[in-house]
């Protein structure tokens, strides 16, 4: 099994070094360079010269008779508009705010709009209990909205229920919060959320649910 050798990573860009240094040269943030460790690739890996060859994808074309699935609504006339006219099945965004600007509370009023209006929608938190949330929804009344709830952080789980579960829109709060066992990395590093969001995108793309991920930005 290869062993994990330490790499250096700015926590503000994910800028990469091999040995610490007390500035960031790419964002230019002091102190934000953390050692990581990152297991090395093993020999059918894509860092090996021996990988294993990658398969032919289809291409298809601009024209022709492509059927696409219409955009959810959420019932948020704002949000919509942000979002282009709704959300596209099979995409992923990004909501990115300082804590505590209402990122929380925005999205559970998506959530509920959305499973109000029929869409089977999950709600994974990595900071809050259920029973948190459940308090939340009710002062703001949507208590009675059909939203499925999940306190939650691994990553090998959450995929596992989303894949029984397959639902329509998946919110995921906060994207800092997951981790995966994959990686010797703490949860919140560049490491871990890049890969968690990496897996949580290629599931989006795979079963057509919208991903809705809420990141801090510090």
């Amino acid at each position: 099994m290869a062993r994990p050798s330490d790499t250096f990573i700015c926590q503000s860009c994910g800028a990469v070094y091999g040995k610490w240094q007390g500035r960031c040269d790419d964002c230019g943030e002091w102190n934000s360079i953390a050692a990581e460790a990152v297991e090395a690739g093993p020999p059918g890996s894509l860092g090996s010269a021996k990988a294993a060859k990658g398969k032919p994808i289809e291409l298809a074309s601009l024209k022709g008779g492509a059927e696409f699935e219409p955009r959810l609504l959420t019932g948020n006339a704002e949000f919509d508009r942000a979002c282009g006219g709704g959300l596209v099945p099979g995409s992923a965004l990004l909501i990115g705010g300082d804590p505590g600007v209402g990122k929380s509370t925005l999205l559970l009023q998506i959530a509920a709009g959305l499973a109000s209006g029929g869409s089977k929608v999950a709600y994974i938190s990595g900071e809050e209990a259920a029973a948190q949330i459940r308090l939340r929804a009710q002062r703001l009344g949507l208590g009675d909205a059909p939203v499925g709830l999940a306190a939650a952080t691994a990553l090998r789980d959450i995929i596992a229920t989303l894949k029984a579960e397959r639902p329509d829109v998946v919110i995921i709060d906060s994207i800092q919060t997951l981790w995966s066992d994959t990686l010797p990395a703490a949860p919140g590093t560049v490491t871990q959320v890049r890969a968690c969001v990496q897996e949580l995108i290629r599931l989006a793309k795979g079963s057509g649910a919208v991903m809705l991920l809420v990141g801090h930005v510090t």
